[in-house]
């Protein structure tokens, strides 16, 4: 692994212009998209697509070119940290454009299931500790996340929104078919189990929540980082596109002072290749 970070380093180097159109398809690089909040969209070195989060018609930040989901390319894996708007907004839909699963708290999909949101063929269950391979190359394992969980539902029959149970906030440890692994946090307050996640599943990439209020705030995210998780390379998300999400990469890169992890700021619509 250390080798194939070497490699990769040089690639996110590369990568720091952030050349327009730049996109791995099948060529043994993986591309990172940010789009947003906790939205990403993750090219595979085998070519595959994974869409995390995927909070983007609503979103603010998001570029306008990605309001059209079908921009995303042919989506192959879906993630799902928990049941918020910010996090499952467009979920369904891209599940149903591309008829793949999303991937998701166990009881949250179970209760998207029946609330008839998605058919049970695209709602799976599992749950954390749990590893699932949606795709062959690609495996997905689902770990602690410090946060809550409901789904806002439009009731039909009444016209009004209810709010339904959604399981438990999680993250995911996304190994890729390199090898490479990215950890999405979703979101997340600090929590001492970071240190042994970041120990027994090694991620190369920590994709980490730094707006405060709702998450980790910067001066958090880089406790966490600093302290326990010791993160090659790090990418903020989850702030700026709700005004009580007021961190920002610089009050991050700042609190973390001098250490061997790559702090990468992205503006929405921006990648890094690896």
């Amino acid at each position: 692994m250390d080798k194939l970070w070497r490699r990769c380093a040089a690639f996110v180097l590369v990568a720091a212009g952030l050349l327009p159109g730049a996109q791995a398809q099948g060529d043994g690089k993986t591309e990172v998209l940010w789009l947003g909040q906790s939205a990403f969209r993750i090219t595979t070195p085998g070519g595959k697509v994974i869409v995390t989060d995927p909070w983007l018609k609503p979103n603010p930040l998001t570029p306008p070119e990605y309001k059209n989901l079908e921009a995303l390319g042919k989506v192959d894996v879906l993630l799902v940290t928990h049941g918020h708007g910010d996090h499952f907004a467009d979920a369904p839909e891209i599940a149903k454009l591309n008829n793949v699963p999303m991937y998701a708290p166990g009881d949250m999909n179970q209760a998207v299931g029946l609330l008839g949101i998605l058919p049970a063929n695209l709602v799976p269950r599992f749950n954390k500790s749990g590893t699932v391979t949606p795709v062959p190359g690609i495996k997905v394992t689902m770990v602690r996340a410090e946060h809550s969980s409901i789904l806002v539902h439009r009731n039909a029959a009444t016209g009004k929104d209810e709010a339904h149970y959604a399981g438990e906030p999680v993250g995911f440890i996304i190994e890729l078919e390199n090898g490479f692994r990215i950890w999405h946090m979703g979101d997340t307050g600090l929590f001492s189990d970071m240190k042994f996640i970041a120990e027994y599943y090694k991620p190369d990439l920590v994709l980490m929540p730094i707006g405060g209020h709702f998450t980790m705030d910067p001066r958090d995210a880089a406790y966490a980082t600093r302290e326990w998780i010791k993160a090659k390379a790090v990418i903020p998300m989850h702030y700026g596109a709700n005004p009580l999400g007021k961190g920002t990469p610089a009050e991050f890169s700042q609190a973390l002072g001098s250490t061997s992890t790559r702090v990468l700021p992205l503006k929405p619509g921006e990648k890094v290749i690896f």
